[in-house]
């Protein structure tokens, strides 16, 4: 069907040569009534019309869409893109050009979007590690220099002083350890050694390693009834170790007094198996449940702190799950719990 709006430079040419020569040609048969000598008028001046017409819009106008389109692409044309710019881009409409320029301006559009939200995240990042860092760094100095004004001569004092100040170190260790750690993963440098092994077996010995903590809270820890035939999975297996005491320590730290821990495991399909770390403490609002994975993110600052930790560790948890190519999401509700869950490959042949 014709439709003006997808017309070529040779179709708009054409037109117009035609509406030119037409009533050009009428008008030479009305003053001299000679049927081919109005042929003639009519193929002259319309092929004259149709090269001027289409010289003008291949030349002016094309020429200009020419640079637009370097502009957007900002390279230096190949062979290639002559043989487009020659061949193809003369064959399209300017509502097609159109369209080309509104599909590069909204992806330009996202670009810019991105990298807002990237400068945003980078500048809070940078708040969050000048605190994390900030603290450990000012306890400790507050109290050497309490033990260098006298307090070392005190030996109730200086013992206590100095054990205070050896945890902050404790702590800057860790958060260091965790950076260095989460950096590797970012840049693809930490490489995973894969093997089969029983998923509920791992569990119940991270569950073994955090015992005492949980004994503190009176937290019961255990392998969810039903889920307890052995399930094999194909993975890192102290990676995955260090998955499990991020997300258990995280329940208990925010577990409730006499709560419960719960692991799980499924399986979802022939290639997959998910895992759940459940436990019914204070749960976390749902405003905060998309950027719990964020480096340094903390739902309640000063709780968080309180409780201890670098921030990290849930970030390094989803770093660790996507370099498996597998995937980690939360669900959670105030006062009634939350649950960690991920996928992993089952067992590889």
């Amino acid at each position: 069907m014709f439709s003006a709006k997808n017309l070529s430079p040779q179709q708009l040419s054409a037109i117009t040569a035609l509406i030119i020569a037409f009533p050009i040609s009428v008008a030479s048969f009305y003053f001299q009534p000679v049927w081919w000598i109005s042929m003639i008028v009519f193929t002259v001046v319309f092929l004259a019309c149709f090269g001027l017409v289409l010289f003008m819009v291949q030349s002016f106008v094309y020429r200009k869409i020419k640079l637009i389109y370097k502009l957007i692409y900002q390279t230096k044309a190949s062979k290639r893109e002559e043989f487009y710019y020659k061949n193809i881009l003369p064959q399209k409409s300017i509502d097609e050009v159109r369209e080309d320029v509104e599909h590069w301006a909204q992806q330009r559009k996202a670009e810019i979007e991105v990298l807002k939200q990237n400068e945003a995240y980078r500048k809070e990042f940078l708040q969050n590690l000048s605190h994390e860092l900030k603290t450990p760094i000012f306890a400790i100095q507050g109290y050497v220099d309490t033990l260098l004004n006298g307090a070392l001569e005190n030996p109730e004092v200086n013992r206590k002083f100095l054990g205070s100040t050896a945890r902050n170190i404790d702590r800057l260790v860790n958060l260091v350890d965790d950076l260095d750690e989460i950096s590797k993963l970012e840049r693809g440098e930490q490489h995973l050694f894969k093997e089969n092994f029983i998923i509920q077996d791992l569990v119940k010995e991270v569950f073994e390693s955090l015992s005492i903590k949980a004994e503190l809270k009176q937290i019961k820890m255990g392998v969810k009834k039903g889920c307890d035939a052995p399930l094999t999975v194909y993975a890192d297996k102290e990676k995955l170790r260090q998955v499990f005491i991020n997300l258990i320590d995280n329940a208990i730290k925010y577990g409730k007094q006499n709560g419960v821990i719960e692991a799980s495991a499924y399986k979802i399909d022939g290639k997959r198996i998910l895992i759940e770390i459940s436990d019914d403490g204070t749960g976390i609002a749902e405003e905060h449940l998309g950027r719990i994975f964020e480096r340094f993110y903390r739902t309640d600052l000063a709780r968080s702190r309180k409780v201890g930790g670098s921030g990290l560790g849930l970030a390094i948890c989803k770093h660790i799950i996507e370099a498996h190519h597998q995937v980690i999401h939360v669900r959670s509700t105030l006062d009634v719990g939350t649950t960690f869950g991920f996928t992993l490959e089952s067992k590889k042949d």
